[in-house]
């Protein structure tokens, strides 16, 4: 703080900021009405104190975990959820869903083009991870983007006789394109459906819980799944990710994640019931938290003259802000500085490394109190053309602040 050009950067983050109320004020609506949806589940599930308690062994009769599961169910419109500590990361809930739910000789269709980097590995398109889709047989299909949407025509004509999944990622990746909006998934899903009906259609949710009003699950969508230390954890949940849809399709992923038989009867919670119900009460404020951060960060750059997606005066659909900074030093200038005004390893330098599921060098700034949230302030950016560094959450909006005042030494 003892910076000798905070008071012009101050004076030049605070008119951003200024300009910004609107926006702001139709965040603070959708939190509203977030927020009630989650009170209302919790106090119709009756949610009492005797749910924290956990079991040992295998888990029988773990009633909290039981009525975690109820809880984000209800939240997100679908007939059944799976929520658990075992369920290590978002990349994770994608795998049990397309590996509990394909099988040789079915087909994976992405409609949102190129998939993001570690679900790639995934699925066999990049490295040689045994394990993968495409080694056990399941083909992959991808139609890309038009106009930075879905391009119907070609959709239509990829769905074959063997796609059996269609998977849309709401959230951009490491992609150079806006995300998907709720209203743009609810189009698509009401297309396939004229004409096909059996064609099960999942959703990456990651980064864009509680960013609207509502959530893929209720526009049609099947089955969604995501990580717990994104915006559902609120940077209190420790670990874990979530599976919400149909009945049938909760119980093949249920038996993927144990095993045949076993399905969701098993499986401890070591004591994160709590935690996990703690982090999705706090996630529609923390979320709104983090979208008034991705928009002023934003607004920054744009007002400084980068490009970057989405733009300041777009919809938010996730928390996520692309900023296309043209040069490898500016990405990592960007990246150290977010750090340094972390809580936790706020002292570490971060530089590029080869990230495990990454096929190019990654920097990642991460300085928070669990390991890896991306809902608390982050920064992360792949080290080739065109830059692009993605810039996500935020639960202390001021922190923001002072990151991007002390930044300005190097944009201004």
């Amino acid at each position: 703080m003892n910076n000798p050009f905070l008071n012009k950067n101050r004076k030049f983050i605070l008119e951003i900021e200024n300009s910004l109320s609107e926006q702001y004020k139709e965040i603070d609506r959708i939190t509203e009405l977030n927020d009630y949806k989650v009170i209302k589940s919790m106090q119709e599930n009756q949610l009492s104190q005797a749910d924290f308690a956990w079991t040992t062994g295998y888990g029988y009769g773990d009633y909290g975990r039981e009525k975690v599961e109820k809880i984000y169910s209800d939240i997100f419109h679908t007939e059944d959820a799976l929520v658990r500590p075992s369920i290590a990361s978002g990349t994770h809930a994608l795998y049990i869903i397309m590996s509990a739910i394909l099988k040789s000789g079915d087909e994976l269709l992405s409609v949102s083009g190129k998939l993001y980097d570690t679900i790639q590995k995934v699925i066999g398109l990049t490295g040689s991870e045994k394990g993968s889709l495409i080694s056990k047989g399941i083909k992959y299909n991808e139609v890309d983007l038009k106009n930075n949407t879905f391009d119907y025509e070609n959709i239509k004509k990829a769905i074959s006789n063997d796609t059996k999944l269609i998977t849309i990622q709401r959230s951009i990746g490491y992609a150079h394109r806006k995300c998907h909006s709720i209203e743009e998934i609810e189009k698509l899903v009401k297309f396939i459906r004229s004409f096909n009906k059996e064609v099960i259609i999942m959703c990456d949710n990651c980064y864009g819980e509680f960013t609207r009003e509502l959530e893929p699950s209720d526009v049609g969508v099947d089955i969604v799944g995501g990580s717990l230390i994104k915006n559902l954890g609120a940077g209190i949940s420790i670990g874990g990710g979530y599976i919400c849809g149909k009945k049938d399709l909760i119980e093949m992923c249920a038996n993927r994640l144990t095993a045949p038989g076993l399905g969701k009867d098993l499986g401890l919670t070591f004591g994160t019931s709590r935690l996990t119900l703690q982090g999705l009460f706090y996630a529609p404020m923390v979320v709104a938290n983090a979208l008034k951060s991705a928009l002023i960060v934003g607004k920054t750059f744009e007002n400084l003259g980068f490009e970057v997606f989405p733009k300041s005066d777009s919809k938010r659909n996730d928390i996520v802000q692309a900023i296309i900074l043209e040069n490898e030093d500016n990405v990592i200038k960007f990246c150290r500085e977010i750090q340094k005004a972390g809580t936790v390893n706020s002292h570490v330098t971060p530089y590029p490394w080869d990230m495990p599921g990454y096929e190019d060098q990654v920097i990642m700034a991460s300085s928070g109190f669990i390991d890896g949230s991306s809902i608390e302030l982050s920064a992360d950016a792949p080290l080739r053309q065109p830059y692009i560094v993605f810039y996500q959450g935020g639960i202390s909006y001021n922190q923001v602040k002072f990151a991007l005042i002390n930044m300005m030494d190097h944009f201004l």
